[in-house]
């Protein structure tokens, strides 16, 4: 099986959570008309204490063997470096439900708590990421290995 990512967008991924940009209907003129402010792009939701993280991701092979999901609290991903990234989700743990969308530099998401999905895959170097997810007690990583493995063509 072949995924061929999509652009994201804000409707094309809404199933999966938020896409995290620089919108112009979210911006207020703050500190004097100094800085712009792109409000509340996206919700944290949590059971527990929320952290920032920075993540740094290196370069995989493009292919899917495993999802991931959080059950207890959504996770977003902003890259930091500027440079295009792939995400991958399903709406079930499994290859056939899988999609694949194609992040630009500038564009981060939120997962949805309960989101499958695969750890961060990086294009060309490895980059950092602005993370915000749950920290506390309790199980908050399920994981499902495929016996197959789905090819991501970029």
């Amino acid at each position: 099986m072949i995924l061929h990512p999509e652009p994201l967008s804000a409707d094309a991924f809404a199933p999966f959570g938020q896409v995290i940009e620089a919108d112009p209907a979210t911006a207020i003129e703050i500190n004097d008309g100094y800085t712009t402010r792109f409000h509340a792009l996206a919700q944290a939701t949590s059971d527990a204490e929320v952290i920032l993280s920075i993540f740094r991701g290196r370069p995989r092979p493009l292919r899917v063997s495993m999802l991931e999901c959080h059950p207890l609290g959504s996770q977003a991903f902003m890259p930091l470096g500027g440079r295009d990234w792939l995400a991958v989700v399903a709406e079930r743990p499994e290859p056939s439900a899988c999609r694949a969308f194609l992040c630009r530099g500038d564009q981060g998401l939120n997962y949805h708590v309960g989101t499958w999905h695969h750890p961060l895959l990086v294009l060309g170097d490895a980059q950092d990421f602005l993370v915000v997810d749950r920290a506390g007690p309790g199980d908050n990583l399920q994981e499902v290995f495929f016996g197959q493995t789905v090819q991501i063509e970029v």
